[in-house]
């Protein structure tokens, strides 16, 4: 319904005003950050409702810290995706297979929570100023070790160079958009064989394929984005027009798109993650 509108869903909790404190994922009560789909569904239902607090929980650990959730209140559903292994004899022979499942859970936010510890309702940690913000980002596309060029007006990833195309950071409107920018194209980057490996052989070809990868990378750049606190690029570029319009198709089809999309995202922001670990263990080493 928000894409109909024109409106990326995804941007609401920085568009909203109700984001405070340091910009960060969804958190949970022990302050490890939710992945995935539920990023997109908790995000957007602080956004609507006006949540000033990022932690989430659900009714035992509430009452498991001695608290409970305010009378009247409705909870959020998140979804936990895994898989089991189902063993089965076919013609005599044992195999193994695996099988999917989606289980869905109901969270509450802190703000709807009586006699929660002190310790939940501290102010936020004080943003990183805007400088450090963007040293801190720029280190970490650096430890990436994707090859990044800069020229032309056009930020693309190519995989048949592997490089990543950026126009001049002084053509971005600020240092936020060009982050933002970087880490959209970052997120396509991960989608070669030797890194995540999802299949791009029918971007150009198909428009279906090329709406899936682009809201892959649109998600991943606001997961990544918030991860490094920095708001992402709030303006729709002249493009989001059309990938809009193609998003709506997709999703039209397919209505497990956006959870499969939110969790190839998930999966290429981890992957880059892990590169920040490795590099640090080099600099180590060494």
């Amino acid at each position: 319904a928000d894409l109909q509108k024109g409106v990326r869903p995804w941007m609401q909790p920085w568009s909203s005003g109700n984001a405070t404190g340091r910009i960060s994922r969804p958190l949970r009560h022990n302050g490890e950050p939710y992945g995935g789909m539920n990023v997109l569904l908790l995000w957007s239902e602080a956004a609507a409702r006006g949540f000033a607090s990022s932690t989430w929980m659900t009714f035992k650990q509430a009452l498991a810290l001695r608290a409970c959730v305010r009378k009247g209140e409705t909870g959020t559903m998140v979804v936990f995706a895994s898989r089991f292994t189902k063993t089965e004899e076919v013609g005599g022979t044992e195999i193994d297979r695996e099988i999917p499942f989606l289980k869905a859970y109901t969270v509450f936010n802190v703000d709807q929570i009586d006699g929660l510890p002190a310790s939940y309702h501290r102010p936020a940690a004080a943003p990183l100023k805007p400088v450090e913000r963007i040293e801190h980002a720029e280190r970490f596309f650096t430890a990436t070790g994707a090859v990044i060029r800069h020229g032309g007006d056009r930020a693309y990833f190519s995989p048949i160079t592997d490089h990543i195309q950026m126009p001049l950071r002084e053509t971005f409107r600020d240092a936020a958009a060009y982050v933002a920018t970087l880490s959209h194209e970052l997120t396509h980057w991960t989608a070669m064989p030797h890194r995540v490996g999802r299949d791009l052989s029918r971007y150009a070809k198909d428009r279906s394929e090329l709406a899936r990868e682009e809201l892959i990378a649109e998600v991943g750049s606001c997961f990544l984005s918030a991860d490094l606190g920095i708001a992402p690029e709030l303006e729709p570029r002249p493009d989001h027009v059309d990938y809009l319009a193609s998003w709506l198709a997709v999703l039209h089809d397919d209505r497990r798109a956006i959870f499969s999309a939110a969790a190839h995202a998930q999966r290429a922001v981890a992957y880059l993650h892990r590169l920040q670990q490795a590099t640090a263990e080099e600099r180590e080493a060494a």
